[in-house]
């Protein structure tokens, strides 16, 4: 069911998988630049502690003065952690290593499991021009409480899931987790849908995988499977979205689909609604 969330709030994605590598930051960079490109305003939270998506967007440790570590600490609020890259329209809270420690520093606290959630409604204070539309949560690869906090903060989960032999064993613990995350904090919480990654067509497993996760998951599986790209693969290093990197290449020509196929999802649950 779609979220009965107030027009002045955004659309809340956490990007998740309890595996690592399977393409969760580079879809939240390469999805964030993609909408932001066709006209929406986006947030992407950085809530590794690893910090590459913010290192994949050109921001440099040293300027990360303000980092969710401070957010999620209760030090600071998000909007004090928010900066601008260098794609019109896409904004960043970074991430820093502090983020290891804050696990334990509000362990004891109460609101401990949605100090996220709150952070993000803070942000219906912008008025209407500087207002996102879209955040996007980039997530640990571990059910630790800080993708509990970006669960229980979300409309809805995108799950990147690497065409690999172990996609579906990792896909049943997420919906597991989801399932609970869904019974205990957050109702509303859907699972919007799956993106298939670094899919190489030469490789019979990787088809067998499509074929397994299409079946299991059904309509949730986006229509777009994002490719195995070397340019993709090379951006983070320049400090930029492979869509600045290379726009022409299959893997940012990928993330375009992904976007417009996001949208499109977006107007039937509206639709429906």
């Amino acid at each position: 069911m779609p979220t009965s969330r107030s027009p002045a709030l955004p659309r809340v994605f956490a990007l998740a998988n309890q595996k690592g590598g399977v393409g969760k930051t580079t879809t939240a960079i390469n999805l964030g630049t993609a909408l932001a490109a066709i006209g929406e305003r986006v947030l992407v939270i950085d809530l590794d502690p690893q910090g590459n998506a913010s290192t994949g967007l050109g921001i440099d440790r040293r300027h990360r003065a303000v980092s969710n570590y401070h957010v999620m600490a209760g030090h600071a609020e998000l909007r004090q952690a928010v900066q601008p890259t260098a794609v019109p329209n896409l904004f960043l809270a970074p991430s820093t290593m502090d983020l290891l420690g804050v696990e334990l520093e509000i362990a004891q606290e109460r609101d401990r499991a949605v100090r996220l959630r709150h952070a993000i409604a803070s942000l219906a204070e912008a008025d209407e021009a500087t207002r996102f539309t879209y955040v996007l949560i980039d997530c640990p690869p571990s059910l630790n409480l800080l993708t509990i906090n970006a669960l229980a903060a979300a409309d809805a989960v995108l799950v990147p899931l690497q065409c690999e032999f172990f996609a579906l064993e990792g896909l049943s613990q997420l919906l597991k987790s989801v399932e609970q995350v869904r019974t205990t904090l957050n109702p509303a919480l859907t699972i919007h849908g799956v993106v298939l990654t670094m899919f190489d067509p030469r490789n019979n497993l990787a088809n067998q995988v499509v074929a397994d996760v299409r079946q299991f998951m059904g309509a949730k599986v986006y229509d777009t499977v994002i490719p195995r790209n070397v340019r993709v693969s090379e951006a983070p290093s320049h400090g930029k979205p492979a869509l600045l990197y290379d726009l022409r290449c299959a893997g940012s020509q990928a993330y375009l689909r992904l976007a417009s196929e996001v949208i499109q999802r977006e107007r039937a649950l509206r639709a429906a609604a």
